[in-house]
């Protein structure tokens, strides 16, 4: 299924999307199959699969911590894409890293592997959309979206880049989260939203800092989606144990994705 569909599916049902991020290796590249698996489970409609990288300048320190340990365990890019190559869910899978690994292996030749081990799209987070010509293209001769994050500072010429050359989705970074006892959206997440959907067809869906039921509601009211990764990271690193914390973990999604609705 590839992500426009999963889109219109969830408009049919007069849902919002939950995406969930996962750091590939964390706890174990051995696990991942499985981990995937819980989150579809849960009810993820898009899961997002992290690629390791020395350097993550853009993530958190949750993910950072998070991919260092994957590091730390020998997981490389090729062991990823054979996990999840290897994985049995059928929603959209989104990886998300960095270009310099793509370089490495080549464009052509990284865009055909991705795409081989059931990449749906990538999303990657130290390229511009102004610098991406050479990477939409690989992407587009292996049927991959790209999608590109917007923040509230972005400048309307850089949401307009954004947009045009965004695929799949348009990914909203809320700088200021969507934490504690708020209970409305942060009305610069709003104008976000807002001053995306006025430049593109494409949903929009908003990222950073949502971590609970009430946080989905909130950013559903505006937005197409709401992403999930370090709260979800913590959680698997901390309970997952081999398997054992599988139900309570398809719980907590099952609940998140409720909030969708």
């Amino acid at each position: 299924m590839t992500i426009a569909e999963k889109f219109s599916e969830l408009r049919a049902r007069n849902e919002r999307a939950l995406i969930l991020f996962v750091t590939a290796g964390d706890p174990s590249l051995e696990d991942l199959p499985a981990i995937l698996d819980a989150l579809q489970e849960g009810g993820a409609d898009l899961i997002e699969v992290g690629i390791p990288f020395s350097d993550p300048i853009a993530d958190g320190p949750i993910i950072q911590a998070s991919s260092q340990r994957a590091l730390d365990r020998g997981v490389t890019p090729k062991g990823v894409l054979d996990a999840l190559a290897s994985s049995k869910i059928n929603v959209p899978v989104i990886t998300m890293g960095y270009y310099n690994t793509l370089l490495r292996l080549g464009l052509g030749e990284s865009a055909a592997a991705l795409s081989k081990a059931g990449a749906n799209a990538t999303i990657i987070t130290d390229i511009t959309p102004e610098e991406s010509s050479d990477w939409i293209a690989a992407s587009k001769a292996n049927h991959l979206d790209n999608i590109f994050l917007a923040a509230p500072t972005s400048t309307d010429a850089r949401l307009d880049e954004v947009c045009k050359h965004s695929s799949g989705f348009v990914y909203a970074v809320s700088r200021t989260g969507v934490t504690g006892s708020a209970s409305a959206v942060p009305a610069d997440v709003q104008d976000l939203v807002q001053r995306i959907k006025s430049r593109t067809q494409l949903p929009v869906c908003v990222g950073f800092g949502i971590s609970k039921p009430e946080h989905v509601k909130m950013v559903c009211e505006v937005a197409d989606g709401a992403v999930i990764g370090s709260w979800l990271v913590d959680s698997i690193a901390k309970t997952w144990d081999g398997g054992k914390g599988k139900s309570d973990l398809v719980q907590q999604i099952k609940a998140l994705k409720a909030a969708t609705r």
